[in-house]
């Protein structure tokens, strides 16, 4: 079999891998999409039950309140009415208690079935992004894939670099899923469990111990929300910041550099030189990925005690540099888990812009980008 054969076999088997992959997603985004659906108008049912137990339950409060002074007031005046009267009021005391607390348990039943919606709600939400991303990316690699034979070969030389290529692809993407699935289970899933838990636990201490230590633990859990909030936050503001479509790139990379550096511990020094516009949507998206992959693989294999950030919007053109004091390589060595090199001059290529990396041994690493402003 001719290289020319093997290398269309290849593609071929990755086409169909992607395409099955781009199918899938699709199929997981529109059950999401009609689950969501669907739980949206349960929970719209749910919160108008809960409305009208609130107001029976109040109602019901009233009138028990009502009842236990009447029988307080015949208790304290026993002799002046008759048997009928004292057993009435007493009857009606007691059915009035009886029903405000059904009346609770279902405010109860009903206030944890809504908050569960939510939190379903919020997953699925998560999930039709995270899905949408996928799609988007795959589109990528599709839209590569079929580009012209002769612009892979340039890019890899034979079948077996070629095959591996399209692996790798694959694997970064079943690797972003883990590490999502990984962040939300370690992080913000966790710490919902322990408050579904612990705020099951605020009525028992509220009767047992008492108010202060029910107010103690109510504030406990409002930190445990804080900081589960501000997990998934992060994790979203990973997956794409949206602080990019409303304040633009100079003030988003400016404030993911900055959580990055908090969450890593790495010097990360940013420095904006030209004016601080906004350039069109799509090459906002590609600068910030191309600058938080860079980022992210010098933290992930360089190891520096500082990455500097440089970034210059001209008339015509976005001049990027990132540069590190980490360990560097030999470029004229062949080396293994280029992936990410590679993932950055195939962005740079479809914007038509240029890239230069200069790397040396234990002298850390620099890249350049060059992209032209189309408006």
């Amino acid at each position: 079999m001719s290289n020319k054969t093997k290398l269309d076999e290849i593609l071929d088997k990755m086409l169909e891998t992607v395409s099955q992959s781009k199918e899938q997603v699709f199929d997981i985004t529109e059950q999401s999409r009609n689950e969501y659906s669907q739980l949206q108008v349960e929970l719209a049912q749910v919160q108008m039950k809960v409305a009208t137990v609130i107001e029976n339950t109040d109602r019901m409060e009233r009138h028990a309140r009502f009842a236990r002074n009447r029988l307080a007031e015949i208790s304290k005046n026993f002799d002046k009415y008759t048997d009928e009267e004292v057993r009435n009021a007493y009857e009606m005391a007691n059915d009035f208690q009886v029903k405000l607390a059904l009346y609770r348990q279902e405010e109860s039943q009903l206030r944890e079935r809504r908050d569960t919606l939510e939190r379903r709600l919020i997953g699925i939400q998560e999930t039709i992004k995270k899905a949408e991303t996928l799609v988007g990316q795959i589109s990528v690699v599709l839209n590569y894939l079929t580009s012209d034979l002769q612009q892979v070969t340039e890019l890899i030389n034979d079948a077996k670099e070629m095959q591996e290529f399209g692996l790798k692809i694959i694997e970064a993407q079943e690797e972003e899923r883990k590490r999502v699935s990984r962040e939300i289970h370690d992080g913000p899933a966790q710490m919902m469990a322990n408050v579904l838990l612990r705020s099951e636990l605020v009525e028992r201490i509220y009767r047992e111990k008492g108010i202060d230590d029910a107010l103690k633990e109510i504030r406990d859990l409002r930190v445990m929300v804080k900081n589960s909030l501000s997990e998934v936050r992060r994790i979203i503001y990973d997956l794409r910041p949206m602080a990019l479509d409303d304040l633009g790139l100079i003030p988003t990379l400016a404030k993911y550099l900055k959580n990055f550096q908090e969450h890593t511990g790495m010097t990360i020094a940013f420095r904006n030189i030209g004016k601080e516009e906004r350039l069109p949507a799509a090459l906002e998206i590609a600068i910030f990925r191309f600058v938080q992959e860079a980022v992210q693989n010098s933290y992930k294999h360089a190891k520096p005690k500082q990455v500097q950030v440089k970034i210059e919007i001209k008339a015509l053109k976005v001049v990027v540099v990132i540069k590190d004091d980490g360990k560097g390589f030999d470029q004229s060595e062949k080396r293994e888990g280029t992936f990410g090199l590679l993932g950055m001059k195939e962005r740079v290529n479809m914007l038509k812009g240029e890239l230069v990396i200069d790397s040396k041994v234990n002298k850390g690493t620099m890249i350049m980008l060059a992209i032209p402003i189309h408006k």
